[in-house]
């Protein structure tokens, strides 16, 4: 801080950078893509520092293209529907999380991925309907090679290593997809994405744009598992780690709802040898090294209770240091003669994420072998453990918060998720979603019956939760038994409050939710208008014909509901009730009426008191003087009334 006050000028350039911070690079406004941000004048020019690639205009073209996709309930393949609050979607992600935008925007607080490493041989969908013609992609890239360029939807082609825009597809596929990612996040949310050596620069450099310098971390994950050597590594250079990067909404709001104390979970060595009434504490370094303090705003001395003098960087303020010395968490190493390290208790949250909480996790081959216990001669090809992604469950998220995985391959988010939710206590609700990727017919997947990757993860996610569910009855008889001991006991001090305490676990137990809410991504339920080219008279009538009822032939009652639920805003896990010819939404907030319309049924919906009703126009045909006194009496009630 220097004092002065900020200029009108710079709190601007401050709101905007809170607003927009993707349109800042070092600092400073880059103009160029503020308005490609704002959807103007989308050209780049490559002359300062930048990423770009082939074909960045146009990732920001699919970033902007509305889609007219919805999600269609699929009530067989799942499991308790009307009750469960995890969801699985099968579809293409970047569609998906377009149709997510309106009813999620800002509500997930932790986003995990896996994508495709490019490693040479990841096939993906790329580059999302771009609208460029080969004579325009040929000038583009100076290639008249198209290998790995897509024209046609829903095809997957192998990112080969040899063809010229190897990075640059990569990018493409990524870009939009973070950007939608991020609208979809709290205030204090993040992503974690597991990336290897082969993208993690341009990945890096990428969130750097997307959520601003000074919100992005890297972390790395050592894959060895437990920590242990292999035996091959003697007489070799190996790579035994992958890297996490975690792009955070805001640094700011993030550290104000500080994480468990995940970085000290594994230890055994919690004491209180000072008889501290908050409880066992272990001691944590708040030193950034032991070499002489480099002047800056943490470098300062603290003297010791035997006058030893250390003249170093830390990873506090000086009076920072002082208000934790005055609470009495503050402790000196080796009885008083040591170096000062910071009292962390155990029942308490800390505000920073170590490099190292990602080390001593089991390995992809763990996680193979999780899949192969449930799903046998299923060979999935690198899957993450679930104990990774427990882990940062643990880190990025509260109890009750909604955690997404839009590449959610053979279901290890979702698996996770419920493992910590008995584990912890939890109510995390997930979202996974996955494309119907064809699985390679001369595979041991494809043979043992699961034609897509979407088909393994459901078929995971079911069998994970069955066994859990014998775990938890397990479990509850076993605190059954105890409540019974406890009983039969005399003479024991909180009898009464331990009984409570595990009849109150039980019903924790009792309510978990392993249910499964499977939807699928869809065409709309209401005829698109098609731009018509040209003046072609005849075809713009047909056009507007189709419209005398803008239902499409295809279109179910139930997956209107849902359409129209996801375009109203409300999330997927609203609560529906069918009423005699409409549907309420969460009690009062939404009514769809969509099967018959009569004074009657007007009136029913009225006394409901809804906030907005939404009324399918043909259901008024030749019967205007219906609508009209419709829309006049929900306008005498103040209720907000929609035709479509």
């Amino acid at each position: 801080m220097d004092g002065k006050s900020l200029t009108p000028q710079e709190l601007k350039l401050q709101q905007l950078k809170e607003i927009l911070p993707e349109a800042f690079a070092e600092g400073k406004v880059d103009w160029e893509k503020l308005k490609a941000t704002l959807g103007e004048d989308i050209n780049f020019a490559n002359e300062r520092y930048v990423l770009n690639w082939a074909g960045k205009s146009e990732a920001f073209k699919v970033l902007q293209a509305p889609t007219t996709k919805t999600l269609v309930p699929d009530k067989k393949e799942s499991v308790n529907f009307e009750e469960t609050e995890n969801i699985f979607i099968e579809g293409e992600n970047l569609e998906v999380l377009k149709v997510l935008q309106k009813s999620y925007f800002g509500k997930v607080k932790m986003i995990y991925i896996d994508p495709p490493y490019n490693t040479g041989n990841d096939s993906f969908i790329y580059p999302d309907k771009f609208s460029e013609t080969k004579a325009e992609y040929e000038k583009r890239v100076g290639d008249k090679d198209e290998e790995g360029y897509l024209t046609k939807d829903g095809l997957f082609r192998k990112n080969s290593k040899e063809n010229g825009q190897y990075h640059s597809n990569w990018l493409n596929m990524m870009y939009p997809r973070l950007f939608l990612a991020k609208n979809l996040l709290k205030q204090d949310g993040v992503i974690f994405i597991s990336i290897d050596d082969n993208e993690i620069h341009n990945l890096r450099m990428m969130m750097n744009e997307v959520f601003g310098e000074e919100n992005v971390e890297q972390y790395v994950w050592d894959v060895r598992e437990d920590g242990t050597m292999p035996k091959t590594a003697k007489n070799t250079v190996r790579k035994e780690h992958e890297y996490i990067l975690a792009g955070f909404k805001n640094n700011e709001a993030m550290s104000l709802n500080k994480y468990s104390s995940f970085k000290y979970a594994d230890k055994d060595d919690w004491g209180n040898p000072d008889n501290d009434p908050r409880g066992p504490w272990m001691s944590a370094n708040m030193s950034r090294g032991s070499g002489k303090g480099s002047g800056g705003s943490k470098s300062f001395v603290i003297t010791n209770p035997e006058g030893i003098n250390y003249d170093r960087d830390w990873s506090i303020t000086e009076e920072e240091y002082y208000d934790l010395l005055k609470d009495n968490r503050i402790y000196f190493a080796n009885n008083g003669k040591g170096v000062p390290r910071r009292k962390i208790f155990q029942n308490e949250k800390v505000d920073s994420i170590q490099s190292s909480i990602f080390e001593q996790l089991k390995s992809s081959q763990f996680g193979r072998n999780e899949i192969n216990d449930l799903i046998k001669n299923v060979d999935f090809s690198y899957p993450k453990p679930t104990h990774l992604i427990e882990r940062i469950i643990q880190i990025g998220s509260n109890p009750n918060d909604i955690i997404l995985d839009f590449f959610a391959g053979s279901g290890t988010t979702a698996h996770s998720v419920l493992l910590q939710n008995i584990a912890s206590e939890r109510k995390n609700k997930y979202i996974c979603v996955q494309m119907s990727e064809e699985c390679d017919e001369n595979s041991k997947i494809f043979k043992a019956g699961y034609k897509t990757i979407a088909d393994i993860a459901k078929e995971r996610i079911c069998r994970a939760s069955e066994n859990l569910q014998t775990e938890i009855k397990e479990k509850i008889k076993t605190k059954e038994i105890d409540i019974d001991l406890l009983k039969g006991q005399l003479d024991i001090d909180d009898k009464e409050e331990k009984i409570n305490n595990l009849k109150t676990e039980i019903e924790k137990l009792k309510n978990q939710d392993l249910g499964l809410k499977i939807l699928k991504l869809s065409d709309s339920n209401f005829k698109q208008w098609q731009q018509i080219k040209g003046n072609d008279a005849e075809a713009l009538e047909n056009q507007v014909k189709l419209f005398v009822d803008p239902v499409s032939e295809n279109a179910t009652t139930e997956n209107m509901v849902y359409e129209l639920l996801l375009k109203s805003g409300k999330d997927l896990n609203s609560k529906l009730e069918h009423k005699e010819n409409y549907y309420c939404v969460n009690d009062n907030e939404l009514i769809f009426m969509l099967e018959k319309a009569t004074q009657e049924i007007v009136d029913a919906v009225i006394k409901e008191k809804p906030q907005k009703v939404v009324a399918l126009d043909r259901l008024f045909k030749g019967n205007d003087q219906l609508k009209t006194n419709t829309s006049l009496q929900m306008k005498d009630v103040e209720i907000e009334f929609k035709t479509i």
